[in-house]
């Protein structure tokens, strides 16, 4: 059974923002940083369980980005990979886990 990909609109909200933040630094920066995020989504929809678990305690999965300081967290069932955070590496560990299904 191939599973759907779903992107929490908070999740949707920072990747549009980190974009637009990296577009201003240098043109053409944030289709770059959009074309890894996709890539990277990608990869979690054809297998998820070849990323580590966040925490044992939390049922999330991360998936690091490459060249960029993002982390891309997710949770996976049979029938759905949903993200739940594009979040900063560095910025507030966390924040999103109140975030709801």
């Amino acid at each position: 059974m191939k599973r759907t990909l779903r992107v929490l609109p908070d999740a949707e909200a920072e990747l549009q923002s980190a974009a637009m933040w990296y577009e201003e630094k240098r043109r053409g920066l944030g289709i770059e940083f959009v074309a890894v995020v996709d890539r990277a989504f990608q990869s979690v929809l054809e297998n998820p369980e070849a990323c580590p678990v966040w925490r044992p305690d939390r049922p999330y999965r991360k998936r690091l980005l490459k060249r960029f300081p993002y982390v891309v967290f997710f949770s996976v069932d049979a029938a759905t990979v949903e993200i739940v955070a594009v979040a900063h590496a560095k910025r507030r560990p966390g924040y999103w886990l109140d975030r709801r299904r």
